[in-house]
C-alpha cells in the first residue's frame, strides 16, 4: 500500500477545498537549471537515457524536492513520449530541441498512425510507480501528456516550429487528415493518462503548449474539442480517491471560459492573464494554476519578493465571502527557464507560503471585525 500524503495541499487547492496557504510546483522544476540534474543527465548520456531509466527519472524528479518546500513533485519525463511509441522516433540533438525521424506529412502517413501498444511506454509507467514509493507519501505526484493539438504540431512540423506552416497547412488543406490524427491522438493520450495513474500519478495535466497559435475558430474546433475528448476519457477517482485533472494552454487567456467547460479541475494560466480577472471569469468553477513570469526569477531577491507577493495577492483569499472556496495553486505562466539560479527558486518557494498565509490571515480578520 502507498504511504499516506503528509502533505495533501495541492490536491485540496486543486479540488477547491481550504488550505492554509498556497500550495506550489513549478513547471520543468526537475530540470537543467538545477546542477545536480545536469550531473545526473551527464550518467544518462543523453536526455532519452535518462528519461527511459526509472530509477535516473525518480532521481531527478526529487531533487527539487530536496532543495525546495515544494507542495508536489511532477514525474520527469516529456510531452513527446506518445508519438514516439507510435514509431516517429524521437531524439534530442545536443543543443536543440525534439526531433522525430518520421514526421507525419502526407494521407499515407497519417494512414498508418494508430494508438500505440502502451507496453512501449512502460518505462514511464515504472518510473511513476518508482517514483511514488520514493516520495513515500511527502507530496502528490502529478503525472502529465502533451495535448493531443500540441503533440499533432510536433509530429507534422518533425520538431519545433516559429511559424507551424506545416500543420496549419494540413490543418486548412485537409482537416480530414488533421481530425483522424487529433482523434487518434486523443485516444492515446487518455490510455496513456489513464495507465499512469494506475500506476500511482495523484494528479494528471494536460499540456497544451501550441494551442495559442491558432484562430480562434481552429483552437476550439482542433485543439479544445481534443482536449475535451481525453477529459471525458480520463478516470476520476482511483481507490475511492479524487484524480484532478489539470489543462494549461501557453496563450490561452482569450479562452478560459471555453477551457473550463471542457470539465477540468484546474486551469493553468499564462503569464500574460491577470489572475484576479481570471478568478472573476472561471474561479468559482474551477481551481486556477499560474502564473508568475518566469523571467521575474533572474531579478534579486527583493524583485521576486514583490512579484510573487503581487500575483498571491491578485488572487486574494480562496474563501469567498459566500463561503465559496477558489482554489489557487502558485505556478509559473510556463517553465522555469534553464538559466534561472537555483537559489532565486527558494525565495519563490518561501514568499508564496508567507504571502499567501498573511493573505488568509488578513481576510480572516477582517471576516472577524464584520
Amino acid at each position: 500500500m502507498p504511504a499516506p500524503l503528509r502533505n495533501d495541499t495541492f490536491l485540496r487547492a486543486c479540488l477547491r477545498q481550504p488550505t492554509d496557504y498556497t500550495p506550489v510546483w513549478l513547471m520543468r522544476q526537475a530540470g537543467r537549471y538545477l546542477p545536480e540534474y545536469r550531473t545526473t543527465r551527464a550518467r544518462a548520456g543523453s536526455f532519452m537515457g535518462l528519461a527511459t531509466d526509472p530509477a535516473l527519472a525518480t532521481e531527478v524528479t526529487l531533487q527539487p524536492l530536496e532543495r525546495y518546500a515544494l507542495d508536489a513533485a511532477i514525474l520527469f519525463s516529456d510531452i513527446l513520449t506518445v508519438p514516439d511509441a507510435m514509431g516517429l522516433g524521437l531524439s534530442f540533438a545536443a543543443g536543440e530541441g525534439p526531433r522525430f525521424a518520421h514526421p507525419v506529412r502526407d494521407e499515407a502517413a497519417v494512414a498508418r498512425l494508430a494508438v500505440p501498444d502502451l507496453d512501449r511506454l512502460r518505462y514511464v509507467f515504472d518510473a511513476v510507480a518508482s517514483i511514488r514509493r520514493a516520495l513515500d507519501g511527502r507530496v502528490p505526484l502529478i503525472g502529465f501528456s502533451g495535448s493531443p493539438w500540441t503533440l499533432a504540431c510536433y509530429m507534422v512540423e518533425g520538431a519545433g516550429s516559429d511559424d507551424y506552416r506545416l500543420v496549419k497547412t494540413m490543418l486548412y488543406a485537409r482537416p480530414d487528415l488533421m481530425h483522424r490524427m487529433l482523434a487518434i491522438n486523443a485516444d492515446a493520450v487518455a490510455a496513456y493518462l489513464n495507465a499512469q495513474i494506475d500506476a500511482g500519478a495523484q494528479a494528471v495535466m494536460l499540456f497544451d503548449s501550441w494551442g495559442g497559435v491558432l484562430a480562434d475558430d481552429a483552437f476550439r474546433t482542433f485543439s479544445l474539442a481534443y482536449t475535451e475528448r481525453v477529459l471525458q476519457r480520463l478516470q476520476r477517482e482511483r481507490d475511492g480517491v479524487r484524480i484532478p485533472h489539470i489543462v494549461f494552454t501557453k496563450g490561452g487567456g482569450l479562452w478560459l471560459e471555453a477551457i473550463a467547460d471542457t470539465g477540468p479541475d484546474v486551469v493553468g494560466v499564462d503569464w500574460t492573464v491577470d489572475l484576479g480577472a481570471a478568478r472573476a471569469r472561471i474561479g468559482g468553477r474551477v481551481a486556477l494554476q499560474g502564473n508568475l513570469d518566469p523571467a521575474v526569477l533572474f531579478a534579486g531577491p527583493a524583485q521576486i519578493a514583490a512579484e510573487a507577493t503581487r500575483v498571491v495577492e491578485r488572487f486574494g483569499a480562496p474563501l469567498a465571502a459566500d463561503g465559496a472556496c477558489a482554489g489557487h495553486i502558485f505556478n509559473l505562466g510556463h517553465g522555469i527557464n534553464q538559466h534561472t539560479p537555483p537559489e532565486h527558486v527558494s525565495v519563490l518557494v518561501d514568499t508564496v507560503h508567507e504571502a499567501s498565509r498573511r493573505v488568509r490571515l488578513r481576510a480572516a480578520s477582517g471576516a472577524s471585525r464584520t
